[in-house]
C-alpha cells in the first residue's frame, strides 16, 4: 500500500450568506484567493497549502447527492487549527466572538495544550489550540 501524502487540503463548507460569511472571516483575520471567488463561493486561506472553501449552499449541493446537515443541531466536523501560542489563540477566539460568532466551548487548558472554540454565522465548528511539545508529559 502507498502512504498518502496530500500537497493542499481544501475543507468545503456550506454557508447561507457569501458577503456576511466574507465579513466576519476577515474580521478574525483570514485573508482570500480572489482567483478561486466568485458570487458563489470563496477561497479562504487558512495557511500554507490550507484552505476553506466558502460555497453558498446551493453551490455546495452541486457536489453531493445528499442533504445538507444543520451545523445548528448536528456536527459532522470541527475544523481545528493548530496556531503559534495560548496568545494567538485568545486573540483569533476573541476576534470571532467580536465579529458576531458564538461561544462553542470555554478554553480548555491541559498544560501542554491549550485550545478554544467557536462557531462561524452557520453553526460550523472551530477550534483554535497550542501546543507546548516540550510540556508534553512522557512515561519515566
Amino acid at each position: 500500500m502507498v502512504a498518502v501524502s496530500a500537497k493542499q487540503i481544501f475543507v468545503n463548507l456550506p454557508i447561507k450568506d457569501l458577503n456576511k460569511s466574507v465579513e466576519f472571516f476577515t474580521k478574525i483575520g483570514f485573508e482570500f484567493n480572489a482567483n478561486f471567488t466568485d458570487e458563489s463561493a470563496t477561497c479562504m486561506i487558512i495557511g500554507d497549502n490550507i484552505y476553506a472553501m466558502l460555497l453558498v449552499e446551493e453551490r455546495f449541493l452541486s457536489f453531493i447527492p445528499k442533504k445538507i446537515s444543520n451545523a445548528a443541531e448536528t456536527a459532522e466536523v470541527i475544523v481545528a487549527l493548530s496556531v503559534d501560542s495560548r496568545e494567538q489563540v485568545d486573540q483569533i477566539v476573541q476576534a470571532a466572538l467580536d465579529a458576531g460568532g458564538k461561544h462553542y466551548n470555554d478554553p480548555q487548558d491541559h498544560g501542554f495544550m491549550y485550545g478554544w472554540s467557536f462557531q462561524d454565522l452557520d453553526d460550523h465548528l472551530w477550534e483554535v489550540s497550542y501546543m507546548d511539545l516540550s510540556a508534553f508529559p512522557t512515561e519515566e
